[in-house]
């Protein structure tokens, strides 16, 4: 169940990303739609191995191929929803996921079967331009440090939060978690599909174990909350330093989420 459970991980990372990576609205919305019912899976899978007195970690062996077309996005993801297919547990559980994977091919065919869609990927071309912006290279540069270093915080602070709901009974805490999950889902979201914009999509790095068993969770929310300040530090810098106002306000937003993060930190406290 263990490495049904990496693999799971490894997915619900593709499709995710593949989502950002997908200029067409239509595919990139529906994409993460089976996305996060993906995540949803993981969560199930994780309930499971805990309740059979087992564990799990988020150890990861999946690298972001630079595909430059559309359909080599989707066929890779084909191959993996396939592979995935014998790891499932023969249980209501493992029945459930499965379908959820046989309309996701399905899906995946449906995009195939039209070369229409067959678009050129430029997420991955390096280009580092934002859109028709004419933004000064210390913008752009500034920006892409910010999505790289932010892009991993939100998925670090996803798997930790899911990590940590997975183990408590109290009620407070649980519905707690779901809010920083939720939310950092909506940053992961929104910086991956900047990056995407900016040529520069990669993988957040691997989470090391130490990152989320959290031996002292007092100790770790009052880190959290540091780093959620450091976060609105970097938001506002950055909303200081670019010269486009869309951006600017985008990042004015983030800032106050952040400000919401930490008081809701402060209810675990």
């Amino acid at each position: 169940m263990d490495k049904t459970y990496q693999k799971k991980h490894e997915l619900w990372l593709s499709i995710t990303f593949a989502s950002f990576a997908i200029n067409n609205e239509e595919i990139k919305s529906r994409l993460y739609d089976f996305s996060q019912i993906a995540f949803r899976h993981m969560k199930w899978l994780g309930s499971d191995i805990l309740s059979s007195g087992s564990n799990y970690n988020y150890d990861r062996e999946i690298s972001l191929y630079k595909q430059k077309n559309l359909f080599d996005i989707i066929n890779n993801l084909k191959t993996q929803v396939q592979d995935i297919q014998t790891h499932y547990p023969h249980t209501i559980l493992g029945e459930r996921i499965k379908t959820d994977d046989t309309y996701l091919l399905e899906y995946l065919s449906q995009i195939l079967n039209n070369e229409a869609n067959n678009e050129v990927i430029t997420a991955f071309n390096m280009q580092r331009k934002w859109l028709d912006k004419n933004l000064e290279q210390e913008q752009i540069d500034a920006l892409t440090l910010f999505l790289f270093e932010e892009s991993y915080k939100e998925y670090e602070l996803i798997l930790i939060y899911a990590y940590m709901q997975a183990r408590t009974n109290n009620a407070l805490h649980f519905n707690v978690f779901q809010d920083l999950i939720d939310e950092s889902h909506f940053h992961l979201k929104s910086f991956g599909n900047m990056m995407a914009n900016l040529g520069i999509l990669a993988l957040p790095r691997q989470l090391h174990e130490m990152t989320y068993v959290v031996k002292d969770l007092k100790q770790f929310v009052i880190d959290g909350i540091a780093e959620e300040e450091a976060a609105k530090v970097m938001c506002k810098e950055l909303s200081d330093a670019i010269k486009d106002e869309e951006l600017s306000r985008f990042f004015d937003f983030v800032n106050y989420q952040e400000s919401y993060h930490i008081e809701l930190m402060k209810k675990l406290l």
